[in-house]
C-alpha cells in the first residue's frame, strides 16, 4: 500500500493545510476582511454599475457613482446615529439620577431582607469601574488598539470596491482561465459557479437589508406605543443587529430593556419589552426571512452554528457576519464540483429536515410572487 494513502498521511496533510490556512486568515486579516467586504458590496453594487453603463457611462465612472451611492447611506445612518446619541448625552442628568434611585433601592432591599451591609451608589459603582480600568489598562488598550486597527482598514474598502469594480470582467475571466485551464466543460462549470455566487450574494444582502428595514419599523413602532423614549434608535438599532444569526437579536434586545428597567416606574415595561421583541423575532424568523431571503444560505443548522462559532474565533464579530455567506458560496462550489458533492450534502438540509419548511402564510405569500413574476415575464414576452 502506498505511504500517501494510508489515512494518518491524508490526515497530517489536512491538519496541516487546516492550521496554515487559519494562521494566514489571522495574520492576514487587517487585507482579507476589508477585501472580503469589498467584493461582497462590489457583487451587490455591479447591478447598479451595469445599468450606468447600458447608458454609455464610462466604467470608472459608472464605478465611482455606485460607490458614492453606497456611501451615502452609510453616511446617513451615521448622521443618524449621530443624532442619537446627542440626544441621549441631553438625557444623561435624568438618567444618572434615576440609576441612582435604583441603586439606593436595591441597597435598602439587600439590607432589610439579607441584612448585607454596604453602601451601593452610584459614586461607588463609578470608583469601582474606573479601579477596573486601572488595573486592566493593558489588555484594555491591546483591545481598543485591535478594534482601532481594525476600524482602519475598513477604510480601505472603498478603495477595493472601485478596484473591483472597474477590473471585474478582468477577475473573472482570470478566475475562468486559472481554474479550468482551457478545458471547455471546466469553464462552462467555472461560469455557472460565477455566477450563482454573484446570484447568491446578491439576493442575500438585499433580502437581508430589506429584513432589517422592516424589523426597524417593528420594533420603533412597537417601542413607541409602550412609550420608551429614543424608540426609534433602539428599533433601528435591534434591527442592525439582527445581521449576527442567534446572538443579535438576544443583543439587540438588552438595550431597550435595560433602558426601560432604569428609565421606567414600573417592571412591567420591560417585560412587555420583552414579549414585543419576541413576537417580532417570531415573524422575522417564520415570515420575514423564509419569504424575503428564501433558500439562498439553505445549510443545516449545525453547520451554521459552527460556522458562526469559527468565525467569532478567527475574526471576532466580522466573522460571525461573513462566515455565513462564505459557507454558502462553499456549499455552492461544492455541489458544482463532483468530488466535492459529499462535503456539500453535509453542509445542506436534507431532504426530510422539517427546519426548511415554511409557514404557511410565507408559503402563500412566495406563490404570490411566484405568480407576479410570471406574469411580468409573459408581459416582457409579449412586448
Amino acid at each position: 500500500m502506498n505511504n500517501e494513502n494510508k489515512w494518518y498521511v491524508k490526515y497530517t496533510y489536512v491538519m496541516i493545510g487546516l492550521i496554515l490556512t487559519v494562521f494566514a486568515m489571522i495574520m492576514a486579516r487587517s487585507i482579507v476582511l476589508p477585501l472580503l467586504f469589498a467584493l461582497f458590496f462590489s457583487i451587490l453594487l455591479s447591478p447598479v454599475t451595469n445599468f450606468l453603463e447600458r447608458y454609455k457611462f464610462p466604467r470608472f465612472l459608472s464605478s465611482f457613482a455606485a460607490i458614492l451611492i453606497g456611501l451615502s447611506v452609510l453616511v446617513a445612518i451615521g448622521f443618524f446615529f449621530y443624532n442619537q446619541m446627542a440626544a441621549f448625552s441631553r438625557d444623561a442628568d435624568m438618567f444618572a439620577e434615576r440609576l441612582e434611585e435604583l441603586l439606593d433601592s436595591l441597597d435598602g432591599f439587600l439590607h432589610t431582607w439579607f441584612a448585607i451591609e454596604g453602601e451601593i451608589n452610584l459614586d461607588r459603582v463609578v470608583t469601582e469601574t474606573f479601579d477596573f480600568v486601572k488595573e486592566n489598562t493593558a489588555s484594555l488598550t491591546r483591545s481598543i488598539t485591535g478594534a482601532a486597527s481594525t476600524i482602519t482598514s475598513f477604510f480601505l474598502v472603498p478603495v477595493f470596491m472601485y478596484l473591483i469594480l472597474l477590473f471585474r470582467d478582468m477577475l473573472k475571466n482570470f478566475v475562468v482561465m486559472a481554474v479550468a485551464k482551457g478545458d471547455e466543460t471546466s469553464e462552462v462549470k467555472v461560469q455557472n459557479i460565477i455566477t450563482r455566487v454573484k446570484t447568491l450574494v446578491q439576493k442575500y444582502i438585499t433580502g437581508l437589508l430589506m429584513v432589517i428595514g422592516i424589523l426597524a419599523v417593528l420594533n420603533s413602532i412597537m417601542l413607541s406605543i409602550i412609550g420608551v423614549d429614543h424608540a426609534i434608535f433602539f428599533g433601528v438599532f435591534a434591527a442592525m443587529l439582527n445581521v449576527i444569526p442567534f446572538v443579535g437579536p438576544i443583543m439587540g434586545s438588552i438595550l431597550p430593556i435595560l433602558y426601560a428597567l432604569i428609565t421606567m416606574d414600573s417592571l412591567i415595561y420591560p417585560l412587555i419589552i420583552l414579549l414585543g421583541f419576541y413576537i417580532i423575532q417570531l415573524f422575522e424568523s417564520n415570515l420575514f426571512t423564509p419569504t424575503i431571503v428564501g433558500s439562498q444560505v439553505s445549510m443545516n443548522a449545525l453547520a451554521t452554528l459552527l460556522l458562526i462559532f469559527i468565525g467569532a474565533q478567527i475574526w471576532g464579530l466580522a466573522g460571525m457576519i461573513l462566515f455565513i455567506p462564505l459557507g454558502a458560496i462553499l456549499k455552492v462550489i461544492c455541489d458544482e464540483v463532483e468530488s466535492l458533492h459529499p462535503y456539500g450534502y453535509l453542509l445542506g438540509r436534507p431532504s426530510g429536515d422539517k427546519s426548511e419548511e415554511r409557514s404557511a402564510l410565507a408559503k402563500k405569500v412566495g406563490e404570490l410572487r411566484k405568480r407576479s413574476s410570471q406574469k411580468k415575464k409573459k408581459k416582457k414576452k409579449s412586448e
